[in-house]
């Protein structure tokens, strides 16, 4: 009787399991809950989009992605701009590499993919199709981010059920070739899918679709093409797979680079001519130079711009960054500063500048930096009056304003007599590592040029003829020493936030990140109408696709107060430059610059002709594999009672950055090389 009733009781506690095992378990969110519904699809698509890999304020080209500390733009030796820290380097990689983490992604797109359908009856039509072509967006999106950081990537395109057996939980890498193809089908399907508006500011839509698209393409044929340049050819094959995962075949290049750049242009002439995108002109006039400039600082947090195609949202205290906190000048420190110095270097890109024979930047009489005597002026600002409104858009120049505030730079006092000579006989990368404290002139005592190693109490303070004291230094310096100040003379502008009643410290910034706005897509367009016209194709859209090229820059360069080109672009090298050099004064510091120079093949010594996009003569900032960018300094003269600059390279830190061909594809992290039986590590490393 007792095993019987012990049995009796067994049998009740096993149906008892049995009824709550069909129960749902309490807290879990089911698929029924998400995709039946627009509520709960909104949920998913919170889920993917804030997972999305946007290079914005959480970024750091060297750090990667969920990056929120020391965000710097164009430090990546892009030559835009320099660092205090060792987040200053040449973009050869990520320490925190995106391989793994693409994946759980591409499983929650390919998820949306495979289960939405079981509930279309849920949806209009048009919704429905919306939901799918977001799918495809974030996948193409993902394979993008792959494909120009490693090449060929594994093309995981379906759901792969966990547990399973191992063979069927590997993917191997597929052809570089063949990811861009995926990539483009992806990307058209999520333009056919979407609708002419996002549902949500920040998600996608039919021509956020096609703006990636163009660029991702533009990508795609400058590697085909120019990976052809590169000495031995930038191509090879997986070692466990066979596959040609880097580069692609002699018998392939051309016609996949054509392709590419053809598809490049359709998407952009698309958005150009459907899309109802417009540049940025609320504030601008052809008159007036100040209006020019202020309609540029403005459009970068006018959330109602015209030319905004998706921009990344963030609102003060639930979502902010530190963009602010790390690079505002000196004198605005919160907790850090001068994060972002842009380089003499990219200040040549502009118009302006009296320059010297070699096209350099002009501070002597003579026609080198080594000749003549310095060219005085009342004030440092005074230097700058005839910038590009653009540049100064871009950067805080010596002396201008921001947040009502002068910002004073200044890199010593001079008290020697007049005229004043060059203060080095030798300005070559050759000599980069003698510095302004190493000059007799400043180890004299006294000294007739005055330095500053620090603030706070070593700083040096001059006395002026008129009994006046002056700190060596400024208030923002460049202090030798002391890399939390101007180390080039310039400070960036581009994304501060310029009101000065903003709050000041780390995670309280809240301006937004344009991810794809519209003279981008001016500047795909014309770039590849120039690869098109160069290769002998005709344009695919039938359109005079010169003509198109030469009406966008035209219209780029009207609104940045540049002058416009005299004469239709044409199919040879000279206008292909004249897009580049357009295009890294447009886009700088919006992490476009350091994937065009990855994808132009210009960053490695034997191609680095084509680095700023035009022809310099390379030996001013480079060696056989190292290169270097340069400050422009501003002294007083306590004789002249006026300002001069020195044009020299990097004087506060001493970096230097070196590129080789085998990183223009990162290296697979070697924990998924060491555990899978069909990733290996790139060809040639």
């Amino acid at each position: 009787m007792k095993k019987i009733i012990i049995l009796s009781l067994f049998g009740l506690m096993f149906c008892a399991a049995c009824e709550d095992l069909d129960i749902p378990p309490k807290g879990i969110v089911t698929d029924n809950d998400l995709l039946s519904n627009e509520s709960g699809m909104e949920i998913y698509m919170a889920r993917m989009y804030s997972n999305m890999p946007f290079e914005e304020f959480k970024y750091g080209a060297w750090r990667g992605f969920n990056n929120s500390w020391l965000v710097s733009i164009g430090v990546e030796g892009t030559g835009e701009a320099l660092h205090r820290n060792d987040i200053c380097k040449a973009f050869t990689g990520e320490s925190e590499p995106y391989w793994g983490s693409a994946f759980t992604l591409l499983r929650d797109a390919n998820h949306l993919l495979e289960t939405l359908p079981e509930y279309r009856d849920e949806f209009q039509e048009a919704t429905y199709n919306h939901f799918l072509g977001e799918a495809y967006f974030v996948r193409a999106f993902v394979f993008y981010a792959l494909a120009k950081r490693y090449g060929g990537a594994p093309l995981v395109t379906k759901v792969i059920e966990y547990p399973a057996e191992k063979d069927q939980l590997e993917v191997s890498r597929a052809s570089e070739e063949e990811t861009w193809d995926q990539i483009l089908a992806d990307f058209d399907k999520a333009a056919e899918l979407l609708k002419p508006e996002s549902l949500k500011r920040g998600y996608a839509n039919k021509f956020v679709a096609l703006a990636w698209k163009s660029e991702a393409m533009l990508y795609a044929g400058s590697v085909a093409k120019y990976n052809e340049t590169v000495t031995g050819k930038l191509t090879g094959f997986g070692q466990k797979n066979g596959v040609r995962v880097i580069g692609f075949a002699a018998d392939r290049w051309e016609t996949a680079s054509k392709k590419y750049f053809a598809e490049a242009y359709k998407a952009a002439r698309t958005v150009m001519t459907e899309g109802g995108y417009s540049l940025y002109m609320k504030k601008w006039s052809a008159t007036d130079r100040e209006a020019q400039y202020q309609n540029m600082v403005d459009m970068f947090s006018d959330l109602t711009s015209t030319e905004n195609i998706l921009v990344k949202e963030y609102e003060y205290p639930t979502s902010t960054h530190g963009f602010d906190g790390y690079n505002l000048p000196y004198i605005f420190s919160s907790p850090l500063s001068s994060g972002t110095c842009p380089s003499l270097d990219f200040l040549e890109l502009f118009e302006g500048f009296p320059r010297y024979p070699n096209g350099t930047i002009k501070v002597t009489t003579g026609n080198s930096n080594t000749e003549g005597y310095y060219e005085l002026y009342d004030t440092p600002l005074k230097f700058f009056e005839n910038a590009e409104p653009r540049l100064r858009a871009n950067v805080i120049f010596p002396g201008d304003l921001f947040r009502n505030r002068e910002i004073e730079i200044r890199a010593g006092v001079y008290t020697g007599a007049l005229p004043i000579n060059p203060l080095f006989n030798n300005y070559s990368y050759a000599n980069a590592g003698t510095l302004y404290q190493h000059l007799d002139i400043a180890k004299t005592t006294p000294p007739t040029l005055y330095l500053s190693s620090n603030y706070g109490n070593d700083q040096t303070i001059v006395t002026l003829t008129d009994g006046s004291k002056m700190n060596a230094a400024g208030a923002n310096g460049p202090v030798y020493g002391f890399g939390e100040t101007c180390i080039t003379g310039l400070y960036g502008r581009k994304w501060l936030n310029p009101d000065p009643s903003a709050l000041e410290g780390e995670a309280k910034s809240a301006q937004p990140f344009i991810l794809m706005r519209y003279a981008e897509v001016l500047l795909n367009a014309a770039e590849a109408a120039v690869e098109l016209a160069l290769a002998g194709e005709p344009s695919p859209t039938g359109d005079d696709m010169l003509q198109v090229a030469t009406d966008a820059i035209k219209a780029i360069q009207e609104r940045a107060g540049a002058t416009q080109l005299a004469a239709k672009l044409a199919s040879d090298l000279n206008s292909r430059d004249i897009v580049r050099k357009e295009r890294r004064k447009e886009l700088a510091f919006e992490y476009k610059t350091l994937w065009d120079l990855r994808r132009w093949r210009v960053q490695h010594d034997e191609g680095r002709d084509g680095f700023w996009g035009e022809t310099r003569d390379k030996s001013i900032f480079s060696s056989s594999s190292r290169y270097r960018f340069r400050g422009l300094y501003p002294f007083y003269s306590t004789q002249a009672k006026k300002y001069f600059f020195d044009a020299r390279f990097q004087w506060v830190a001493q970096w230097t950055f070196e590129y080789n061909p085998v990183d223009y594809y990162f290296a697979i992290p070697n924990d998924e090389v060491t555990k899978s039986p069909l990733i290996d590590q790139q060809p040639n490393r």
